[in-house]
């Protein structure tokens, strides 16, 4: 560690030598390898990937508790503060290539390859193709010699609406909040992350009702063709993503309540607003290409 200081912090903070990276690749070894037999018809695959989960997260939880007690406890300077603002850059620059992945894979099934199956060249390959996007006609699954089981397209009405209003809604509270940490009024910014967090979880429960509707109801499921596939890819990941920005600003407000941060110095707070702001954007891409076109 330098022993020159910034604003009473050191310069720039070398942590010791810490068991967790070793320990957490541990615990993502019994979730892949659990995971991986589970799908593949093995059961007890399902208790490594629950054995794995709870390792990772008990060292998730040491992890974040050091971390936690170094900046309380004045270690990060200036440039740490920079550090961790470009990590989380590239982390949602990341994120955003990812969900770019999902919705060019969407766009591309829809304007080349269902086209494409259903020209000339395939009439015979795939008699009674109708070469049409579900959502654009009516009653039409797009199944090559009737594959797949009739299913119902979804609309934006109503619950995405209501979903969009939601995380609409979450990041205006979001917002409030910051204003009110930046201000220095810390009740305010505990009432209205409170207000976040729980906007978060009814829009999970929200989305969770939809999946259940959808799968018994409309026959809409992942094997229904690529149009299933790709609507429970792309709003599955972001409702993962819902919920693991739900949880940051969850630990969040609890630091908040044991009086860390400053009006100067709060960028854990600052990261996880970013975070849900993204996912708040990302919904939006959704919801306009998803439900309605």
């Amino acid at each position: 560690m330098s022993s020159t200081t910034h604003g009473g912090a050191p310069y720039y903070f070398v942590p010791h030598e810490s068991r967790h990276p070793v320990l957490g690749a541990i615990g993502l070894f019994f979730v892949i390898l659990g995971a991986s037999n589970w799908i593949n018809g093995g059961d007890w695959g399902q208790y490594s990937l629950a054995f794995g989960l709870l390792w990772w997260f008990v060292v998730l939880y040491q992890w974040f508790r050091d971390a936690i007690a170094e900046s309380e406890g004045g270690q990060y300077g200036h440039k740490i503060d920079l550090s961790y603002r470009w990590s989380m850059t590239w982390f949602i620059f990341s994120e955003v290539m990812l969900f770019g992945a999902f919705f060019s894979a969407l766009w591309w099934a829809r304007a080349h390859s269902v086209p494409a199956l259903g020209n000339l060249e395939n009439a015979l390959l795939w008699p009674g193709f109708q070469a049409a996007w579900p959502g654009t006609v009516a009653g039409a699954t797009a199944s090559p010699a009737g594959t797949i089981d009739a299913f119902q397209t979804m609309t934006p009405f109503w619950l995405p609406t209501i979903n969009t209003a939601l995380l609409l809604t979450s990041g205006v509270t979001l917002t409030i909040a910051h204003h009110a940490m930046q201000a220095g009024q810390r009740s305010k910014t505990i009432a209205f992350m409170w207000t976040t967090v729980l906007l978060g979880v009814v829009f999970l429960f929200v989305q969770g009702y939809e999946y259940m509707h959808a799968y018994s109801e409309m026959n809409l499921k992942l094997s229904s063709g690529v149009y299933g596939s790709t609507f429970y890819m792309l709003t599955g990941f972001h409702g993962f993503h819902v919920f693991v920005g739900a949880l940051m600003l969850f630990f969040i407000t609890l630091r908040l309540q044991k009086g860390h941060f400053t009006p100067e110095r709060h960028f854990g707070f600052e990261g996880a607003a970013w975070y849900w702001h993204f996912v708040d954007v990302v919904w939006l891409g959704l919801y306009v290409l998803v439900y309605w076109m």
